[in-house]
Protein backbone atom coordinates (compact mmCIF):
# COMPACT_ATOMS: atom_id res chain seq x y z
CA UNK A 1 0.00 0.00 0.00
CA UNK A 2 2.82 2.40 0.88
CA UNK A 3 4.83 1.63 -2.26
CA UNK A 4 1.81 2.18 -4.50
CA UNK A 5 1.06 5.51 -2.88
CA UNK A 6 4.66 6.63 -3.14
CA UNK A 7 4.77 5.63 -6.81
CA UNK A 8 1.65 7.66 -7.59
CA UNK A 9 2.94 10.83 -5.95
CA UNK A 10 6.56 10.61 -7.07
CA UNK A 11 6.28 9.03 -10.53
CA UNK A 12 2.97 10.24 -11.98
CA UNK A 13 3.09 13.45 -14.03
CA UNK A 14 0.84 16.26 -12.82
CA UNK A 15 -1.43 15.75 -15.83
CA UNK A 16 -2.08 12.18 -14.64
CA UNK A 17 -2.73 13.29 -11.06
CA UNK A 18 -5.20 15.95 -12.16
CA UNK A 19 -7.26 13.31 -13.99
CA UNK A 20 -8.34 12.23 -10.51
CA UNK A 21 -8.68 15.69 -8.97
CA UNK A 22 -11.19 15.91 -6.14
CA UNK A 23 -13.85 18.59 -5.83
CA UNK A 24 -12.08 21.20 -3.70
CA UNK A 25 -15.43 22.80 -2.77
CA UNK A 26 -16.78 19.60 -1.23
CA UNK A 27 -15.64 18.25 2.14
CA UNK A 28 -14.01 14.79 2.02
CA UNK A 29 -14.36 14.56 -1.75
CA UNK A 30 -12.81 11.47 -3.34
CA UNK A 31 -9.67 11.85 -5.44
CA UNK A 32 -6.39 13.75 -5.63
CA UNK A 33 -5.82 17.05 -3.89
CA UNK A 34 -2.98 19.31 -2.85
CA UNK A 35 -2.48 21.87 -0.11
CA UNK A 36 0.92 23.46 -0.67
CA UNK A 37 0.50 26.90 0.80
CA UNK A 38 2.58 29.14 3.02
CA UNK A 39 1.03 32.15 4.75
CA UNK A 40 1.70 35.69 3.61
CA UNK A 41 2.78 36.50 7.15
CA UNK A 42 5.47 34.64 9.04
CA UNK A 43 3.08 33.67 11.85
CA UNK A 44 0.56 31.93 9.60
CA UNK A 45 0.81 28.14 9.73
CA UNK A 46 -0.73 26.27 6.79
CA UNK A 47 -0.84 22.74 5.46
CA UNK A 48 1.84 21.32 3.17
CA UNK A 49 0.75 18.05 1.60
CA UNK A 50 -0.50 16.08 -1.39
CA UNK A 51 -3.22 13.52 -0.77
CA UNK A 52 -5.53 10.99 -2.42
CA UNK A 53 -8.79 10.05 -0.74
CA UNK A 54 -10.51 6.73 -1.57
CA UNK A 55 -14.09 5.88 -0.60
CA UNK A 56 -14.08 2.17 0.23
CA UNK A 57 -17.08 1.33 2.49
CA UNK A 58 -19.94 0.71 2.40
CA UNK A 59 -19.64 -1.17 -0.92
CA UNK A 60 -22.10 1.21 -2.59
CA UNK A 61 -19.50 4.00 -2.25
CA UNK A 62 -16.62 1.96 -3.67
CA UNK A 63 -15.89 2.82 -7.31
CA UNK A 64 -12.35 1.81 -8.32
CA UNK A 65 -12.71 3.70 -11.61
CA UNK A 66 -12.11 6.83 -9.52
CA UNK A 67 -8.69 5.49 -8.47
CA UNK A 68 -5.36 5.53 -10.39
CA UNK A 69 -4.64 2.82 -12.95
CA UNK A 70 -0.86 3.08 -12.49
CA UNK A 71 0.75 1.05 -11.00
CA UNK A 72 -1.34 -1.70 -12.57
CA UNK A 73 -2.32 -3.36 -9.27
CA UNK A 74 -3.22 -0.07 -7.53
CA UNK A 75 -6.98 -0.62 -7.51
CA UNK A 76 -6.79 -4.24 -6.41
CA UNK A 77 -4.43 -3.49 -3.53
CA UNK A 78 -6.49 -0.55 -2.26
CA UNK A 79 -9.62 -2.70 -2.25
CA UNK A 80 -7.93 -5.56 -0.39
CA UNK A 81 -6.27 -3.17 2.05
CA UNK A 82 -9.63 -1.56 2.85
CA UNK A 83 -11.19 -4.97 3.48
CA UNK A 84 -8.45 -5.96 5.93
CA UNK A 85 -8.44 -2.60 7.74
CA UNK A 86 -12.20 -2.81 8.27
CA UNK A 87 -11.80 -6.25 9.87
CA UNK A 88 -9.09 -4.88 12.15
CA UNK A 89 -11.17 -1.82 13.10
CA UNK A 90 -14.14 -4.02 14.02
CA UNK A 91 -11.90 -6.27 16.12
CA UNK A 92 -10.42 -3.28 17.95
CA UNK A 93 -13.83 -1.75 18.66
CA UNK A 94 -14.83 -5.12 20.09
CA UNK A 95 -11.78 -5.22 22.35
CA UNK A 96 -12.46 -1.67 23.55
CA UNK A 97 -16.05 -2.67 24.36
CA UNK A 98 -14.92 -5.72 26.33
CA UNK A 99 -12.30 -3.68 28.22
CA UNK A 100 -15.19 -1.59 29.60
CA UNK A 101 -17.21 -4.62 30.63
CA UNK A 102 -19.58 -4.24 27.67
CA UNK A 103 -20.66 -6.87 25.12
CA UNK A 104 -18.17 -7.14 22.27
CA UNK A 105 -20.58 -5.60 19.74
CA UNK A 106 -21.56 -2.55 21.83
CA UNK A 107 -19.43 0.18 20.24
CA UNK A 108 -19.85 -1.12 16.69
CA UNK A 109 -23.63 -1.21 17.17
CA UNK A 110 -23.53 2.37 18.48
CA UNK A 111 -21.50 3.45 15.43
CA UNK A 112 -23.81 1.64 13.00
CA UNK A 113 -22.83 0.96 9.39
CA UNK A 114 -19.17 1.80 8.95
CA UNK A 115 -18.10 4.37 6.38
CA UNK A 116 -14.45 3.90 5.47
CA UNK A 117 -12.14 6.35 3.69
CA UNK A 118 -8.48 5.64 2.92
CA UNK A 119 -6.32 8.75 2.60
CA UNK A 120 -2.77 8.45 1.28
CA UNK A 121 -0.83 11.59 2.19
CA UNK A 122 2.52 12.68 0.78
CA UNK A 123 4.45 15.43 2.55
CA UNK A 124 7.18 16.77 0.22
CA UNK A 125 10.29 18.40 1.66
CA UNK A 126 9.28 21.89 2.72
CA UNK A 127 11.71 24.81 2.16
CA UNK A 128 10.37 26.62 5.24
CA UNK A 129 9.27 23.91 7.69
CA UNK A 130 9.20 26.38 10.57
CA UNK A 131 6.34 28.25 8.88
CA UNK A 132 4.05 25.37 8.05
CA UNK A 133 2.59 22.11 9.32
CA UNK A 134 2.06 19.10 7.11
CA UNK A 135 -1.35 18.81 8.76
CA UNK A 136 -2.83 21.13 11.37
CA UNK A 137 -3.66 20.09 14.93
CA UNK A 138 -6.92 18.15 15.17
CA UNK A 139 -8.60 15.02 16.47
CA UNK A 140 -10.31 12.74 13.96
CA UNK A 141 -14.06 13.11 14.12
CA UNK A 142 -15.11 9.53 13.32
CA UNK A 143 -14.82 6.34 15.37
CA UNK A 144 -11.33 4.90 14.85
CA UNK A 145 -8.40 5.57 12.50
CA UNK A 146 -5.70 3.08 11.49
CA UNK A 147 -2.46 4.70 10.32
CA UNK A 148 0.67 3.34 8.68
CA UNK A 149 3.79 5.43 8.06
CA UNK A 150 7.21 5.19 6.45
CA UNK A 151 10.45 5.67 8.42
CA UNK A 152 10.38 9.50 8.42
CA UNK A 153 9.39 11.31 11.61
CA UNK A 154 6.51 13.76 11.36
CA UNK A 155 3.51 12.62 13.39
CA UNK A 156 3.09 14.32 16.76
CA UNK A 157 0.57 13.71 19.56
CA UNK A 158 -0.49 16.27 22.15
CA UNK A 159 -0.17 14.89 25.68
CA UNK A 160 0.47 16.48 29.08
CA UNK A 161 0.47 19.99 27.55
CA UNK A 162 3.24 19.25 25.06
CA UNK A 163 3.73 17.90 21.55
CA UNK A 164 5.44 14.51 21.47
CA UNK A 165 6.94 13.06 18.29
CA UNK A 166 5.77 9.51 17.56
CA UNK A 167 8.76 7.37 16.56
CA UNK A 168 7.94 5.86 13.16
CA UNK A 169 7.78 2.07 13.16
CA UNK A 170 7.45 1.03 9.54
CA UNK A 171 5.85 -2.36 10.28
CA UNK A 172 3.33 -1.06 12.83
CA UNK A 173 -0.28 0.04 12.51
CA UNK A 174 -0.94 3.05 14.74
CA UNK A 175 -4.38 3.20 16.34
CA UNK A 176 -5.96 6.63 16.77
CA UNK A 177 -9.16 6.80 18.81
CA UNK A 178 -11.51 9.36 17.25
CA UNK A 179 -14.20 11.65 18.66
CA UNK A 180 -17.25 9.41 18.32
CA UNK A 181 -15.61 6.60 20.29
CA UNK A 182 -14.83 9.07 23.06
CA UNK A 183 -18.52 10.00 23.14
CA UNK A 184 -19.76 6.40 23.00
CA UNK A 185 -17.39 5.32 25.82
CA UNK A 186 -18.44 8.40 27.82
CA UNK A 187 -14.87 9.64 27.95
CA UNK A 188 -13.30 6.38 29.15
CA UNK A 189 -11.30 6.41 25.92
CA UNK A 190 -10.05 9.80 24.69
CA UNK A 191 -9.65 10.83 21.09
CA UNK A 192 -6.10 11.63 20.06
CA UNK A 193 -5.16 15.22 19.26
CA UNK A 194 -2.41 15.09 16.66
CA UNK A 195 -0.67 16.94 13.85
CA UNK A 196 1.99 16.35 11.20
CA UNK A 197 5.17 18.43 10.93
CA UNK A 198 7.33 18.84 7.84
CA UNK A 199 11.06 18.91 7.27
CA UNK A 200 13.33 20.47 4.67
CA UNK A 201 15.15 17.33 3.57
CA UNK A 202 13.00 14.21 3.33
CA UNK A 203 9.54 13.46 1.95
CA UNK A 204 7.15 11.51 4.18
CA UNK A 205 4.22 9.22 3.34
CA UNK A 206 1.37 8.00 5.52
CA UNK A 207 -1.84 6.05 4.88
CA UNK A 208 -4.78 6.79 7.19
CA UNK A 209 -7.86 4.57 7.12
CA UNK A 210 -10.84 6.29 8.73
CA UNK A 211 -13.86 4.38 10.07
CA UNK A 212 -16.86 6.62 10.68
CA UNK A 213 -20.60 6.42 11.36
CA UNK A 214 -23.16 7.33 8.70
CA UNK A 215 -24.11 11.00 8.54
CA UNK A 216 -27.58 10.20 9.95
CA UNK A 217 -26.32 8.19 12.96
CA UNK A 218 -27.19 9.56 16.38
CA UNK A 219 -24.18 9.19 18.67
CA UNK A 220 -24.41 9.20 22.47
CA UNK A 221 -22.73 7.46 25.42
CA UNK A 222 -23.85 3.86 25.84
CA UNK A 223 -26.42 3.53 28.62
CA UNK A 224 -24.25 1.17 30.69
CA UNK A 225 -21.68 3.96 31.23
CA UNK A 226 -24.02 6.48 32.84
CA UNK A 227 -24.44 9.22 33.83
CA UNK A 228 -23.66 10.63 30.39
CA UNK A 229 -20.95 13.28 30.16
CA UNK A 230 -21.67 14.08 26.49
CA UNK A 231 -24.82 15.25 24.74
CA UNK A 232 -26.26 13.20 21.89
CA UNK A 233 -25.25 14.43 18.43
CA UNK A 234 -26.21 13.60 14.85
CA UNK A 235 -22.91 12.65 13.22
CA UNK A 236 -23.53 14.61 10.02
CA UNK A 237 -24.15 17.78 12.04
CA UNK A 238 -20.97 17.15 14.00
CA UNK A 239 -18.96 16.84 10.78
CA UNK A 240 -20.47 20.04 9.36
CA UNK A 241 -19.56 21.89 12.54
CA UNK A 242 -16.01 20.50 12.40
CA UNK A 243 -15.49 21.74 8.85
CA UNK A 244 -17.04 25.16 9.53
CA UNK A 245 -14.82 25.82 12.56
CA UNK A 246 -11.64 24.23 11.27
CA UNK A 247 -9.50 21.53 12.88
CA UNK A 248 -8.37 23.41 15.97
CA UNK A 249 -7.77 20.81 18.62
CA UNK A 250 -10.94 19.29 20.10
CA UNK A 251 -13.19 22.32 20.15
CA UNK A 252 -16.23 20.58 18.67
CA UNK A 253 -16.02 17.62 21.05
CA UNK A 254 -15.70 19.85 24.10
CA UNK A 255 -18.91 21.66 23.07
CA UNK A 256 -20.84 18.42 23.71
CA UNK A 257 -19.80 18.13 27.35
CA UNK A 258 -22.50 18.59 29.97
Amino acid sequence: MRSLGLSFFQDSPMEEKLRYACDSTSAASEGYGSRMLLGAKDDVVLDWRDYFDHHTFPPSRRNPSHWPIHPSDYRQVVGEYGDEMKKLAQMLLGLISESLGLPCSSIEEAVGEIYQNITVTYYPPCPQPELTLGLQSHSDFGAITLLIQDDVEGLQLYKDAQWLTVPPISDAILILIADQTEIITNGRYKSAQHRAVTNANRARLSVATFHDPSKTARIAPVSQLSPPSYKEVVYGQYVSSWYSKGPEGKRNLDALLY
